[in-house]
């Protein structure tokens, strides 16, 4: 059997295909790419619904879940990339195999390490430790694919690259040279955007996951009927969205006639369908406002080619207006559907990892990380 313990760098061949895998969080997904620019496959199983009666993703419940689906979703990828081929005969397609180390809940982490790490061994390919964050950034590098219902970007992005990274987990503005040299810039102190949005749903009564609820009812809101408060931090990068979110709070407290004392859980059966919407446009205009601002901070001071918005709260429909009216240049965005948690970006990320020889991970001691930073 092939081991890749010692190899130290990779080889290079004339085409790049790599499998990803992506269990970082609700969603088991595995993609496969050519070259850093092909989407061959883009399989995806989502927990979420769940999750939806509690509120929010649950460790436990996401863990499991990952464990009942990996090797449908792995099976579907292959079927999908090499349609006439048997199992084997698709492996041998494969040159490498990408995985999702972190960052992320360590539950869910571990499934796809450990189906990773099992399958580098067993047929023998090389293994590449993928960063969750950086991966979003790379969903933008994907432009050609013969799947349907994809709509792609034209041309890849190009360096010096300004990246907004905006999840459910994630908030950070980066700067990239060029591959694999980056700078963060800056990121949130508290909530990611994502889980702001969440918060602030569950206050009004909207469902979760909040991003989609808040953002429906922000459409038939006033986003000036409410003024809601932006943090000022020393560092221009950084971002806060705890204000935002407890004046929320405070807001429809007062709005029903009661004080601070008043449970937020009792909030929203005594809120008008007016005031939620109103409520809603307000904050979703100042969460975006918030990395809208720094985001524009950043391109007038670094003056990069492209401006690629990365991650699940990319599909925002008001972050991409604010974007395009501040912007000078046009802002970059994938697929929505390449937007969330995806194999793909792990794939794309592998692909250059494995055209710039980035370091091989060791497939008998490489583990979760989940707590890992750009």
């Amino acid at each position: 059997m092939q081991h890749f313990v010692n190899t130290p760098t990779p080889v290079t061949i004339e085409v790049m295909i790599v499998l990803g895998i992506e269990s970082s969080c609700d969603e088991t997904a595995v993609g496969i790419v050519k070259d850093g620019e092909e989407l061959l496959a883009n399989a995806v199983f989502s927990s979420m619904d769940l999750h939806k009666a509690y509120g929010g993703v649950v460790p436990e419940i996401a863990a499991r879940s990952h464990i009942e689906s990996i090797i449908p979703v792995l099976t579907e990828a292959l079927k999908t990339a090499f349609p006439y081929m048997p199992e084997d005969e698709a492996w041998e397609q494969i040159d490498a195999i990408a995985v999702t180390h972190g960052a992320g809940l360590g539950g869910s982490l571990l499934v796809g390490v450990m189906t990773a790490k099992t399958l580098a061994v067993t047929k023998g390919k090389p293994l590449y430790a993928i960063n969750h964050v950086e991966a979003h950034v790379y969903a933008n590098f994907l432009t050609k694919t013969s799947l349907e219902n994809y709509k792609l970007p034209d041309k890849q992005p190009e360096f010096p690259l300004l990246s907004l990274i905006v999840s459910g987990g994630h908030s950070q503005l980066v700067i990239f040279r060029n591959h694999f040299d980056y700078t963060l810039l800056g990121q949130t102190r508290d909530d990611a955007i994502g889980e702001a949005f969440d918060k602030v749903a569950k206050i009004i009564g909207l469902p979760y996951p909040g991003g989609p609820s808040v953002s429906k009812a922000a459409m038939k809101g006033d986003p000036n009927k409410y003024k809601l408060p932006k943090a000022r931090l020393d560092n221009k990068y950084e971002y806060s969205f705890s204000g935002p979110k407890t004046a929320v709070l405070r807001l429809a407290q007062e709005e029903i006639g009661e004080d601070f004392t008043f449970p937020s859980f009792k909030l929203a059966e005594r809120l008008s369908e007016t005031q939620v919407c109103d409520i809603a446009a307000s904050f979703q205009k100042i969460a975006v406002e918030t990395v809208v601002d720094k985001t524009v901070l950043a391109f007038e001071e670094f003056e990069p080619k492209s401006v690629v918005i990365a991650g699940g709260v990319a599909a925002n429909q008001e972050l991409r207006k604010q974007l395009s009216d501040r912007i000078p240049i046009d802002v970059e965005y994938t697929d929505i559907k390449l937007c969330t948690d995806n194999g793909a970006m792990i794939a794309t990320l592998g692909c250059f990892k494995v055209m710039n020889e980035q370091e091989v991970a060791d497939p008998y001691s490489l583990q979760p990380q989940p707590n890992l930073s750009m």
